[in-house]
Parts: structure tokens; C-alpha cells; sequence
């Protein structure tokens, strides 16, 4: 195997014993079996069959593994499962849930990027948007509370 990141990485996985791990994501407490160096990614992909993040460059640049770790934007390719034991996973599947009182099944920025036509190819959309959304939150929070009456 060459000595590339993905080759270095598929190396160590391949090398590490899987055990059960319990993830929450999306609000759902979920329980998979992989090694603990493995890449949430590829939980994410192939365990819990969710499509929103996804393998772009293979080293985390790109952003179209993004996923939110207890809020804040990651690299879900770069991150290994074990960091996510016990902390709050959110995909661009579960992103709407993180907005309290949402009637809609969609995110402000997920849908502001329908309204507005943003995609084209859509492979780093679910990075754009994850990240996007992460930064609305501050904005969001403060154009409220500008508006309400205390």
C-alpha cells in the first residue's frame, strides 16, 4: 500500500479491533460496531446510512465531510469514531432538528440555499451548508435578541 494518507489511515483502521460504540446522532442514540480509529465518515456512510456527509479530497480540506461535533464544524473524514463516543453528532440530515420551534423539515440556510439556487454539482454542499449553518447561529441569536421585548 502506498504511503499516502489514505493508504497510512486504511493501514491503521485495518490494524485496530472493532468493539460497539454508542453515538448520538442526530438526537438518536445509535450503536455501531467498528474500531475506534476508524473515520466517523465512513460510520456515518456505511453504518448509519446517512448520505449527507461525503468523501471529497481525503485529506479534510475540502469540507464535504463536514459534520457538527457538539456544534462546532469538523472533518468527519479526519476525525476518528472514538473522538465522537459521547459527544452530539449532527448531519445535514438531522441540521433542522438543531433549530427550536421549527415547524419546517429544513434548516434557515438549507432552505435559503434552495430559495436562492445555490447548488450546482452538489458534491461539497453538505460542507457549505454545515459550515454556513454554524455560523448563522451567532447571527441569528443576535438579530432576535435585538427584536424581543424583555
Amino acid at each position: 500500500m502506498q504511503s499516502t494518507t489514505i493508504g497510512l489511515m486504511a493501514q491503521r483502521t485495518l490494524s485496530q479491533p472493532e468493539k460497539k460504540l454508542k453515538l448520538t446522532v442526530n438526537s438518536q442514540e445509535r450503536s455501531v460496531v467498528a474500531a475506534a480509529d476508524t473515520p466517523l465518515l465512513y460510520v456515518l456512510r456505511d453504518q448509519l446510512e446517512l448520505t449527507g456527509p461525503r468523501f471529497g479530497c481525503g485529506l479534510g480540506q475540502c469540507g464535504a465531510c463536514t459534520v457538527h461535533l457538539d456544534g462546532k464544524p469538523i472533518r468527519s473524514w479526519i476525525t476518528p469514531v472514538g473522538n465522537a463516543v459521547g459527544r452530539k453528532i449532527t448531519t445535514l440530515e438531522g441540521l433542522a432538528a438543531t433549530q427550536p420551534g421549527n415547524a419546517s423539515n429544513l434548516h434557515p440556510v438549507q432552505q435559503a440555499w434552495i430559495d436562492e439556487q445555490v447548488p450546482q454539482c452538489g458534491s461539497c454542499q453538505n460542507g457549505w451548508i454545515m459550515y454556513s449553518a454554524h455560523r448563522w447561529q451567532p447571527f441569528a441569536t443576535r438579530r432576535t435578541a435585538r427584536f424581543v421585548k424583555h
